[in-house]
């Protein structure tokens, strides 16, 4: 699945080596905290997270029968807003 959100992500940004990825699995959800350069954040956040909203519905339909959850975040390990 990291591979499938590198893929998305990676010519939507200008930033690609400030991307970074986190894995938080549970037993019934796949949390992925997604960080950007501050510079392509914006990207994410603008037109109310419908490019963020995009990349989640892809990753909703490859994730199979595990839920899979992707979160935009300042710095990995810390949460950020959404949308």
């Amino acid at each position: 699945m990291e591979a499938l959100i590198r893929h998305l992500v990676h010519p939507l940004v200008e930033h690609v080596d400030d991307v970074q990825i986190q894995e938080i699995t549970g037993e019934a959800v796949t949390v992925y905290e997604l960080s950007v350069h501050a510079d392509d954040r914006a990207r994410f956040q603008d037109d109310n997270g419908r490019l963020l909203r995009a990349v989640r519905t892809v990753l909703s339909a490859g994730s199979g029968h595990q839920k899979s959850s992707l979160e935009l975040v300042d710095e990995l390990g810390e949460a950020g807003e959404e949308e």
